[in-house]
């Protein structure tokens, strides 16, 4: 990535439902890190259509989201999903939100580069702030990895290096 491109690094879930919360968990840890000055860091929460402005302002697009799949706990997958259909089938409660919001960007002719971090969760949980101990675990290597990709062309990157 160049300086002047822009990046959001953007974590996606809803903090209240304990591990389907990962993507915001990364990114409120994330924000007390030394980034450069083109990279913005975000809460999407479970924003859906209303993050499509953020979308729109950057070149690069980093989603952390849990996912509900057949990988084992913890799993944590890169995907370059370049239309909805690229999404893991089974994300989790705002599932239906970021498909539209892709669809939105292709129609507008307007699409980022995207890359999505998925985290393989058990279970979504009904209520709890607290990450179980193995998704606690995949905070580090998230941020690790996306520090690796805000710091290395996207073309040039190994993807071996980008799992855990």
């Amino acid at each position: 990535m160049s300086s002047q491109q822009k990046t959001l690094i953007l974590g996606i879930g809803n903090y209240l439902m304990g591990d389907e919360g990962i993507g915001v968990h990364v990114v409120n840890t994330m924000e007390n890190e030394n980034l450069p000055a083109n990279v913005v860091v975000l809460d999407g929460g479970t924003g859906g259509f209303h993050l499509l402005d953020y979308f729109l302002q950057y070149d690069h697009v980093i989603l952390i989201d849990a996912t509900l799949d057949n990988y084992p706990v913890g799993t944590i997958r890169l995907i370059k999903p370049k239309f909805a259909s690229d999404f893991p089938p089974a994300m989790s409660t705002h599932d239906i939100g970021l498909k539209d919001l892709v669809s939105a960007l292709q129609l507008l002719d307007k699409m980022p580069d995207i890359v999505l971090f998925v985290v393989s969760i058990e279970t979504i949980q009904l209520q709890g702030i607290e990450l179980t101990p193995e998704i606690k675990e995949t905070v580090p290597k998230i941020i690790n990895q996306i520090n690796t990709l805000v710091e290395t062309p996207y073309w040039r990157l190994n993807h071996a290096m980008l799992y855990n």
